[in-house]
Order: C-alpha cells, then structure tokens, then sequence
C-alpha cells in the first residue's frame, strides 16, 4: 500500500513525475493560464510546457534574497553563482539554504530510506578507471561471474527483510551475450515479480552497444535497441553509477576505457525517452577543480530541462500514442575513496611547503564549460585534492540549490559514515539511500559502512525527521511514526554496533569467498 506520494505528481494517471510543473493539471479553456512554471495553452488539452525558472545573473550569490527565492524554485542559479558558493559561502549559510529547498520541496516531516540489494554481477571489465579496486581481468584469479542461481539466492535474502528493489551493476564483461541480460531478467521477474530492478549504468550500455553491434544510424538508435529488449525482459530504471566527473580533462584521465559525458547523457536520455526513471552521481575530491563540479552539476540540469520539455506529460509517439517520459530521479555525490586504487598513490596537494597558497593544478584547469585545457598546469592528474566531510556537506549543499529540477538529493553514509550522513539530511538531503546488505565497488576502496534498518530509521528520528520506507520512485511505502517502527523496538543498541557486510570475491573454484566485519559504532547514548 501506498501510504504517501511525491508531492510534485501529477494526480491524473499516477504517472511519476516529481517537478514543480507538474503540480496541477488544469483542464484546457481558451486562454492562456501560467500558475509559476506551469504553463497551459489555449486548445492543446492536457498540454503542459515546460518552463525552468529564470536566472539573475546580476545578484550575487550570497545575497539571501536570491538564496531565498532558489529555495522557493522562483529563480535557478547561474554556474558562476553556484561556484562562488561552492568556493566561499559559509558552510552553515550553504546548509540553511541547502535545507530550505529540500523542504519547500519535501516538507518537514519525513526523510525517506529504501531497502534494497546492491548486486554486482560481474567484477570484469574492460575500463581501466584509475580510481577503481573493484575491476579485474578476464584472466585474474579473483574474476568472477555470478551465476543465476546465486543472483537468485541474494533476492530471495532481499525479499525476506522486507526489500523492494535491487541495485544491479557489474563490470563491462565482454563475455556476457545480450541474451545472458534476457534470460536473467526473464528469471528474474518470474521469481520476484514486485521487486524493481534498478540496473545496468551508461557505461555498462556503451558497452553493450560495442559488443552485442546493435542495428541503428546513431548511437540513440542503438542504445534504444538494446534497452527496449531489457526493459521488456523485466529492467525497471538505470542507475546514475559511472557519472563521476563528467569535464573532459578530467575523465580521460581517470576513466581510461569508460564513455564521455556525451555518451552518458545520451544513454540516460533515451532511457528516460522510453519512460523509464534514472538517478545521476558524481564522484568528486580527486583531481578535479570546483568548476568541474559545478560543470558536471550543469549538465544533469540542462538535460534534465531536455527530458521535461520533450519527454513530459502528453508527450506524443510516433506511433501517434501519448505516453508520460522519464526523467532523473535522484542525484547523489560522494567523494573519491582511495584506498586500493592507482589514482589513491598520487600525491597529495599541500605536502609541499607553500604548496597551499597556490592555485591547485585542478582549479587552473577546470572550467564551467567542462573543455580546460589539460596543459595549463604541468601538475594536473598528478596530484590529488581529497574531500573530507566539510567539503562533502558543501558539495552537497550546492548540489540541492543547482539541481532545482531533480527531486531527490541522496546522502552517501556509504562512504562518509552513518553521522555525516545524518548531517548530511540538514544540507539538503532528503533521503538517506539503503539499508546496506552487500557493497562491493566502495568496499573494494576501503569504505565499508553497515547499517540495519532500525539504525537507518534512528539516524533519520535523531536528525529531526520521521523515517519513512519508500521505492524507487521515491512514494513512501511504510511511516514510522508509531512503537512499532524499526528503531523504537530496539532495546539494546549494544546488538546493533557490528554487523557483517557481504562483499563479493572470486577464487579459482568460483566460490563467493569474503565477507568483512564493519564497525558501526551507535551506542544508546548517540
């Protein structure tokens, strides 16, 4: 049962849609009606435009009266202006108004959470991602390929805590055949009908396209070939994974082997012109500059604006059907861990004496424009810029402020720890991700958090807010106001500091091998 819903649906059909736009549905008449970005047009019925609110160049940043109406969505911030905040706001006026917006959007009552499996089917891969420790070689004793009865075993444990959706990713495994991805989902949906698969990102279907040689003119035409047979075969939505930072200096330095940004984008787009739903990330705090952030901030808004204004309600096929387009969902940044992984044994910026009164290679680089060039500083992709939980907070913040048109911002307890990111749901986040069963990607870099859903669900009452179960399209599934909600059964936190987090291993028998004690520590007196 649906207990609550995306506020900014529309009430006609259920179709998901979560934007300031599509609050009301008028019926047609003959005049011309605007009610905020809203706009409805004389004799088109249903018709509904598209409009993302306006820019004032001219304010600055820090002016809280502008701070004030990106809160209320009245105005969008420019990418100079989201760079001046990232670079020299306040952290605490970045999270007021970070917090603001989150709740002129989600209220002030509940902050949601999802329980679901994150499967890696696969650690082989044909990228080389400098900033990775999950990959392996074909030809590596630890490769590994789950097989079906394995990928079933992992939901079935799913189901029985009460999961609804899986979060299924692998490496690019140019041994896998386009009918291996059928024949799962297929077994998938027949054993588990109601659970959503959340799965394949961008990168994963470039690959596709290279391996499986799909028909088609464009790369569009290709991907849509490809993800029509998955989403008939029972694929919900994409994951935003392999999104990282999307400026070309950046990428082709750290994500050898992996799709451009165009690429990406493309992928996500015609998923969302298929209906389908997707998130969109951001791994930062390695070598990029701010302005990369806010560049890659900037494309998931400009494409997101494409996929409302083209992709909306009444949006008419070729075929000559109306059908409701899809759209990103969620974004969700986290910063770079480099435990593990070759881009980790670059140096750190500042060990040299002086070294932090001057610009770092990244920011000389980095543009809003994403097109730097790489040569502007002999030390770009050579030295590091880590990102701690201030800069985290920060990111974030900017990130809830820029991204008007995405509803939902996701907080990464995953790799800062479950308090940053209880704190994180005070700088614009408003909902906290999974309840964490398995994790083998952020794991394989030496983060490793774990939390249950009782602790999940005090994290979220701690933090001022009512728990609150949802799915994928973010309505809520169960409220835990009551005595019968997860954290306020508890009676003796003690049981809840250390749990075992399920992380995948390959050997030569092709066992699952490893699994890794995580300290958590939340004691009563947390």
């Amino acid at each position: 049962m649906v207990i609550g819903h995306d506020p900014m649906r529309t009430h006609q059909a259920r179709a998901p849609r979560n934007t300031q736009i599509f609050q009301i549905i008028l019926k047609i008449r003959p005049w011309r009606l605007e009610f905020g970005f809203l706009t409805v047009l004389p004799f088109r019925p249903m018709a509904v435009v598209y409009m993302p609110p306006v820019e004032r160049p001219g304010l600055d940043p820090q002016d809280p009266g502008l701070l004030r109406a990106v809160a209320q969505g009245e105005v969008r911030l420019t990418g100079e202006q989201a760079l001046s905040l990232l670079d020299a706001a306040r952290l605490h006026e970045l999270g007021r108004w970070a917090d603001a917006r989150c709740r002129t959007l989600h209220g002030d009552e509940f902050r949601t959470y999802v329980i679901d499996r994150n499967i890696n089917y696969t650690n082989v891969c044909t990228a080389k991602c400098t900033f990775c420790a999950f990959r392996r070689d074909l030809d590596d004793h630890d490769a590994y390929t789950l097989e079906y009865e394995q990928l079933y075993e992992k939901i079935a444990e799913l189901v029985e805590i009460g999961g609804t959706q899986i979060l299924m990713q692998g490496g690019m495994n140019p041994e896998l055949p386009l009918e291996w991805y059928i024949d799962l989902l297929h077994g998938i949906k027949e054993r588990f009908p109601s659970v959503h698969v959340h799965g394949f990102s961008p990168p994963e279907f470039i690959e596709f396209v290279h391996f499986f040689d799909p028909p088609g003119s464009t790369l569009e035409d290709k991907l849509r070939w490809v993800m029509v047979r998955l989403k008939d075969a029972g694929l919900d939505s994409l994951p935003g994974g392999g999104g990282e930072i999307f400026s070309n200096p950046v990428r082709r330095k750290i994500g050898l082997g992996k799709c451009d940004a165009e690429a990406w984008l493309t992928t996500m787009f015609v998923a969302h012109s298929l209906g389908m739903f997707t998130s969109a990330t951001m791994m930062f705090g390695h070598i990029e500059g701010l302005a990369d952030r806010v560049h890659h901030m900037l494309l998931v808004r400009e494409w997101q604006d494409r996929a409302l204004r083209e992709l909306g309600e009444g949006v008419e096929s070729v075929d000559g059907s109306t059908h409701a387009g899809g759209c990103y969902k969620a974004f969700i940044s986290w910063p770079f861990q480099r435990e593990n992984t070759p881009l980790g044994r670059l140096r750190e910026w500042g060990q040299r004496e002086g070294e932090l009164d001057e610009p770092y290679p990244g920011d000389v680089v980095s543009s809003l424009n994403g097109d730097g060039d790489p040569k502007s500083h002999p030390e770009f992709g050579r030295r590091l810029r880590m990102a701690g939980a201030v800069e985290y907070l920060r990111t974030q913040a900017v990130s809830r402020l820029v991204l008007d048109n995405v509803y939902s911002i996701g907080a990464s307890w995953v790799t800062m720890g479950p308090h940053i990111g209880q704190v994180a749901l005070s700088f614009g986040a408003n909902d906290m991700g999974s309840v964490m069963m398995e994790e083998n990607v952020v794991s394989a870099a030496g983060t490793t958090y774990c939390l249950n859903e009782p602790v999940l669900c005090r994290l979220i009452r701690d933090a001022g807010f009512t728990p609150a179960q949802r799915d994928n399209v973010y309505d809520m599934l169960r409220v835990h106001a009551g005595p019968e909600s997860p954290d306020l059964q508890v009676r003796d936190w003690s049981e809840h500091r250390a749990r075992q987090l399920h992380v995948e291993s390959g050997s030569e028998s092709s066992e699952i091998v490893t699994t890794s004690p995580v300290q958590l520590t939340v004691g009563a007196e947390d």
